[in-house]
């Protein structure tokens, strides 16, 4: 009896500017330098500013739900591209899933406007609907840090952002660990992440 290969899916999410981006790389390189078969997933900032849709402190159901479903499709993607020639293959999702709704609450908060009910819940189904991350990490915003230049400069913004990522995963249930600018913060991360992949490598 062949055994499928194991494949492992860890998630990221926080607001903008808080390393999410530069720590999932972090992630990707000590996997490849222990020779597990990684692929990276999302860059969707640059792809959605392509889509003629709101963004940012205009989200809506709809570009929400472009998010989640181009996000979740890159995943499938990414998964498929890593082929079957290892006990453990690993997906990064560079913005999981989870992430695009705590933006579309807090554009929604931004704008002083109430969630409509059957639009949101449509939302959550769709997220939840996507099979669990194996690991989700959480960025905890440092208002102290600057916001890179091709980002949302709304201070006021970023801060909700960072407010409904954590309000969400409480509301979900949803195992993460909070992972704050500090060196041996980002370190504890990264080391959660190898020991996860190596321990199912070895059984």
């Amino acid at each position: 009896m062949v055994t499928a290969p194991k494949l492992l899916r860890i998630g990221i999410m926080g607001a903008h500017s808080t390393g999410k981006t530069l720590l999932m790389r972090r992630i990707e390189m000590e996997l490849r330098g222990l020779d597990i078969p990684v692929a990276r997933a999302g860059r969707l900032g640059r792809r959605a500013a392509l889509v003629p849709l709101p963004k940012m402190r205009h989200h809506t159901v709809d570009s929400t739900r472009w998010i989640i479903a181009t996000g979740i499709a890159d995943e499938v993607a990414a998964a498929a591209s890593l082929g079957n020639d290892a006990p453990v293959r690993v997906v990064l999702a560079d913005r999981a899933c989870w992430d695009a709704i705590s933006y579309y609450r807090a554009a929604q908060e931004w704008n002083n406007r109430t969630l409509p009910r059957a639009g949101s819940e449509s939302l959550y189904r769709l997220a939840a609907a996507h099979d669990p991350y194996d690991l989700l990490l959480a960025t905890v915003l440092d208002p102290d840090v600057p916001v890179r230049p091709k980002h949302d400069h709304d201070a006021r913004y970023r801060t909700l952002v960072d407010h409904h990522t954590h309000a969400l995963l409480r509301e979900e249930s949803l195992p993460s660990i909070p992972v704050t600018g500090d060196h041996a913060s980002q370190r504890r991360a990264i080391e959660k992440a190898l020991q996860l992949c190596c321990t199912e490598a070895l059984i």
